[in-house]
């Protein structure tokens, strides 16, 4: 065959080769920093959460730019919810949630459909406990029940805010106990904890995370919790089941981002978050603050999401509120 023939056929060849293989596009990667938004205050569970996973990122080297947690707590997360929307398109912005996702937007026209949104993952689901002073004679939920019947509507219940998930938990204590308490609001679980400890509130139903060092201290007794079977952190902590009351509540613990957001930043931050969610630390977190490690992304999530904002707004609607 003529060499110079022989060339042009490769030559050719090669072009319909290239032709025929599309370049493989680089991966998206954030090209400034990225902000990290809490739908709630400094100090409780939401923001503890999302600092952790702000330094497991930072640690296992997940994201190329700096994630930076910034606080949006004002009106139960309206604040956050509100600029996540005003952030369409934006691809440098992810939102940590937790069930005020569903309730704020329930209980108050802010303009806001969480359909709108993008999900990305869920990370884990949290639990509730009864908890009480270390120094209280109250042992159990009977004794508990009796001192709060026994206060004439004097007892105090500590919370985050009314519509929030202590504020729906301490409806349901209410409504299957037939008692009455005086709820007081604070600026997040921690501070929540603290009060309690103080002695400035009678109770708490807050999450094991916010109340677990000062359980470990002794300073703080739980009476039962809010789960189908016990939590392994307290083992001798009856579940409300166990005691003959059918009262089970889940915090879900989740990221989110604006409407629009492009698809390959989206698959960009799920990647990470599952990067995250097979890291030791948080594996090793789960299992020591009494968090249930599911891991949900994409169209599964939405409609977690939304499943959970129908019963949301079934139960808002029991206690008057709601849609």
């Amino acid at each position: 065959m003529n060499y110079t023939f022989a060339r042009r056929l490769i030559s050719v060849a090669a072009v319909a080769v290239l032709a025929a293989t599309p370049l493989v596009a680089e991966e998206w990667k954030p090209e400034k920093p990225v902000e990290m938004v809490i739908m709630a205050g400094q100090g409780g569970g939401a923001d503890r959460l999302a600092r952790l996973f702000q330094s497991i990122i930072q640690k296992e080297n997940l994201s190329n730019m700096p994630v930076l947690p910034v606080n949006k707590g004002g009106g139960s997360g309206a604040e956050a919810l509100r600029y996540l929307k005003d952030k369409s398109g934006d691809n440098h912005v992810i939102m940590a949630t937790l069930n005020s996702y569903y309730t704020t937007p329930l209980r108050t026209d802010i303009g806001v459909n969480i359909e709108d949104f993008t999900p990305i993952a869920r990370m884990a689901l949290d639990t509730f406990v009864l908890w009480v002073n270390a120094d209280s004679d109250i042992q159990t939920l009977d004794d508990y029940v009796a001192a709060v019947k026994a206060s004439g509507g004097a007892w105090k219940m500590g919370g985050t805010g009314t519509g929030q998930e202590d504020s729906l938990v301490t409806a349901m204590l209410e409504k299957e106990f037939g008692i009455k308490v005086t709820y007081v609001p604070f600026s997040g679980g921690g501070d929540v904890a603290r009060n309690l400890v103080g002695g400035h509130i009678d109770s708490s139903v807050n999450n094991p995370s916010e109340a677990l060092g000062f359980y470990q201290a002794n300073k703080l007794r739980p009476i039962a919790a809010f789960t189908p079977t016990r939590i392994a952190a307290f083992p001798d902590t009856p579940t409300m089941g166990e005691l003959g009351h059918d009262l089970v509540y889940w915090m879900q613990r989740s990221f989110v981002a604006p409407k629009d957001m492009a698809p390959e930043a989206v698959a960009f931050y799920t990647s990470m978050f599952e990067k995250l969610n097979a890291s030791q630390e948080w594996q090793t977190y789960t299992a020591e603050k009494a968090l249930l490690a599911e891991f949900l992304t994409g169209d599964a999530l939405q409609a977690y999401f939304l499943e959970e904002r129908a019963k949301h707004d079934a139960l808002l609607k029991s206690m008057g509120e709601g849609s």
